[in-house]
């Protein structure tokens, strides 16, 4: 199952969201099942590493993101990939006029937290002009979304009672 996570510079959010819910699905050992990737729907940050912060607030809880590089999203993507999840509503807009431009699109749209009780139609804020506690809180649903998407995405797959 191809993945795709998308914020606006795939610097803060996605890049953080692929190393999580990597990990997630590595400690439930469901990892091989999927392929993961991020991007932003601009390229103002391409090749670059996420940002210092991001990476610094992952690393404390556990997760390694400091090899992932920042890519835009592409018309092929709609294509390669099963699920794109965008971070907030204007990404999802973004990612949907896109999908338009694409030939064959067989991906499926979704904000990231609608898979989390009480949270569907929330965005995960941007807190790249923010301080460590916008961080913190991004990791928070991050965290708290990557382990209900992926009991949902299992679940779809007829696994379930996963220990994730």
């Amino acid at each position: 199952m191809r993945i795709l996570f998308v914020c606006l510079g795939n610097i803060c959010r996605s890049p953080t969201v692929e190393g999580v819910f990597r990990a997630h699905a590595e400690k439930a050992g469901w990892d091989a099942m999927f392929e993961v990737d991020s991007a932003g729907t601009s390229d103002a940050h391409s090749g670059k590493s996420p940002d210092h912060r991001s990476q610094e607030h992952a690393k404390e809880r556990g997760y390694d993101i400091s090899s992932l590089r920042a890519r835009q999203v592409n018309t092929d993507d709609f294509e390669r990939f099963d699920y794109i999840f965008a971070m907030d509503s204007k990404v999802l807009t973004d990612l949907q006029q896109l999908q338009t431009l694409s030939s064959q699109p067989k991906a499926e749209l979704a904000l990231f937290l609608d898979y989390v009780d009480g949270r569907a139609g929330q965005d995960v804020p941007d807190p790249y002009y923010s301080g460590a506690a916008a961080f913190d809180h991004v990791l928070d649903l991050v965290d708290e979304g990557s382990v209900a998407l992926l009991r949902f995405l299992l679940k779809k797959q007829g696994v379930f009672g996963c220990s994730c």
